[in-house]
């Protein structure tokens, strides 16, 4: 099962360690799920997720002050759940006294931040969604062109790190080369990354390993993206049909989301990354609503019906 450290999430959501220091690395974190103990501050605690990271804005800590101490000090312990990685408070709020005594007693961390309750929230779900979610690794090269995320994909040997190698020279940037780790964002969104090992890394036959960052500069290189099109590179073959017009529409499927696929023969003289950046500016015009084989399909049925009337 994948987990998160509290001593990551504060390192990462630039949080405060207001209380239960010592105990960063040894509570752990499975769920990018965050809990409002909204009804559980009521005494309903029969489906408290206890193993979630556990926020307290203005309205929970509003509410304790009305609490009586007794009533208060049985709530805040309650809430200390086996599990329970931490208790995060926004807005630099004052932390209830109970809380912090509860805290000490089950060595559960407490965290303060000085953002608010909706955007701490945010930037909290986001941080463990991307370190929690499942991943798959794809062979393949990962690049930003043109702020779009290109999959380049193929048999192996075929000239994709060299193909890269040839972008990152016009001015875009490497993201993966060799296996890419890509997750689940959201219901429609596909993000990739490099393995830590390989980060920043490019394998050229014949060269060996380069560095991009130290060669090519801070510019040439990107943490991680938004996968928007896949390009398949294949063999060029004499008994295979290509699409000439750019009508046929393929889908690589991964984690339940179909993204665009473009196959491109390679073949000798062809200068593939060209041939890739244009095809990523292409599809950025499509998803503009601008389609160069609708216009070529337009200007045709006009010429056939002029054609006819003469």
């Amino acid at each position: 099962m994948n987990k998160v450290s509290v001593q990551e999430l504060v390192d990462e959501c630039d949080l405060v360690v207001y209380s239960g220091g010592v105990n960063l690395e040894s509570r752990f974190i499975v769920t990018s799920d965050i809990s409002r103990p909204g009804l559980e501050m009521t005494g309903y605690f029969d489906y408290y997720p206890a193993e979630r990271v556990q926020l307290l804005g203005m309205t929970e800590i509003s509410y304790s002050h009305k609490m009586k101490q007794d009533e208060r000090a049985r709530i805040m312990d309650k809430m200390c759940g086996k599990n329970t990685p931490c208790f995060v408070v926004s807005r630099f709020l004052p932390v209830p006294i109970e809380l912090e005594e509860a805290g000490k007693r089950h060595n559960i961390p407490i965290l303060r931040s000085k953002l608010s309750t909706t955007r701490l929230s945010s930037r909290l779900t986001d941080y463990l969604q991307a370190k929690l979610s499942i991943r798959r690794s794809v062979h393949g090269v990962l690049m930003d062109i043109y702020g779009l995320g290109v999959l380049i994909t193929g048999d192996s040997g075929v000239g994709k790190s060299e193909t890269a190698l040839e972008l990152i020279k016009r001015g875009h940037r490497l993201i993966a080369d060799d296996r890419v780790e890509i997750y689940q964002q959201d219901e429609r969104t596909l993000v990739g990354e490099a393995p830590e090992i390989l980060n920043h890394l490019l394998e050229i036959r014949g060269v060996g390993i380069i560095d991009v960052m130290n060669l090519f500069g801070a510019g040439s290189v990107r943490q991680n993206t938004q996968i928007s099109v896949v390009v398949n590179l294949e063999n060029w073959s004499a008994d295979k049909q290509y699409d000439r017009l750019g009508s046929g529409e393929e889908v690589f499927e991964l984690f339940n989301v179909d993204l665009p696929k473009i196959n491109i023969p390679v073949k000798v003289g062809r200068n593939m990354a060209i041939i890739i950046e244009s095809a990523a500016m292409n599809f950025r015009a499509k998803s503009m609503g601008y389609d160069a084989t609708q216009k070529f399909e337009d200007n045709l049925s006009r010429l056939i019906e002029k054609n006819s009337v003469h």
